[in-house]
């Protein structure tokens, strides 16, 4: 597929940058970039070729501005309350992919991320942003919930309900402050240095073994709404016998 509103490009083997491409707009969300995203999530499900996949929003206006309101406006109107639902149940469900993806993402975060883009970056694995990044579960603003985008979902177990709620309900930024304070972001580093920097974590996790790597993110999705720690440790237990056999089948394989 070739694609319009989204780039891809592979400086290192291994290592896929996945750029939302419409910095004019604020890298919005229209209907052709969602079908795009979801395209390019479904082609990594099986991708054994990318072992980490780096997101970020191309030009200086910001990562994401969440949905493209512009084009909404105009066509939400004319949809039935059936094809509305299927549009919301698309455009939600890119963060389910991203979370299915055996890929962990590293989200290179400037300017603001809000609404959709906020979830974005919530449904990363790891985050790392400049000091001008900010935040908002921005639904709110605009008259519905401030609860969409499986923000209500990823939000509160990563900073706590009590703060969750808070941005959640009033809609207001998070400054890049705050998510380092929060604990929502691995590192703050000046813009110029984002991609330098998420290519260091990128290159660290490339030298692991990388079927452990899609089983430390299967592990973490499981667990995370595990019934307790018994179902927590047969998934872990399940997952270093397999990664242990098949180091053991590797070194027999050196030796005969």
């Amino acid at each position: 597929m070739n694609y319009t509103t989204i780039q891809c490009e592979t400086p290192e083997k291994g290592i896929m940058v996945l750029s939302l491409n419409r910095p004019e707009s604020y890298n919005a969300v229209t209907n052709l970039m969602m079908e795009e995203l979801e395209h390019f999530w479904r082609e990594r499900l099986y991708d054994l070729e990318t072992v980490i996949v780096i997101l970020k929003g191309n030009g200086d206006k910001g990562f994401c501005a969440g949905l493209d309101m512009k084009e909404s406006m105009e066509t939400a109107p004319k949809m039935s309350t059936e094809e509305f639902y299927r549009f919301q149940a698309r455009l939600a469900r890119i963060n389910l992919h991203m979370r299915r993806a055996p890929q962990p993402i590293i989200a290179a975060v400037h300017g603001a991320a809000a609404g959709q883009g906020f979830s974005f970056v919530l449904s990363s694995d790891i985050r790392i942003i400049s000091p001008d990044a900010k935040f908002s579960a921005a639904y709110i603003n605009i008259g519905l919930g401030g609860a969409d985008m499986a923000c209500s979902y990823l939000l509160p177990r990563m900073i706590g309900c009590g703060r969750a709620y808070e941005f959640m309900y009033t809609g207001k930024f998070m400054t890049s402050a705050e998510a380092e304070n929060l604990g929502l972001v691995s590192k703050v580093v000046e813009r110029e240095k984002l991609m330098e920097t998420a290519m260091e974590y990128a290159k660290i996790m490339m030298t692991k073994n990388h079927m452990g790597l899609r089983l430390t993110k299967e592990a973490i999705n499981m667990n995370i709404d595990a019934g307790g720690m018994e179902q927590a440790l047969n998934v872990e237990d399940r997952n270093q016998t397999l990664l242990a056999m098949g180091i053991s089948l590797k070194m027999n394989k050196i030796k005969s």
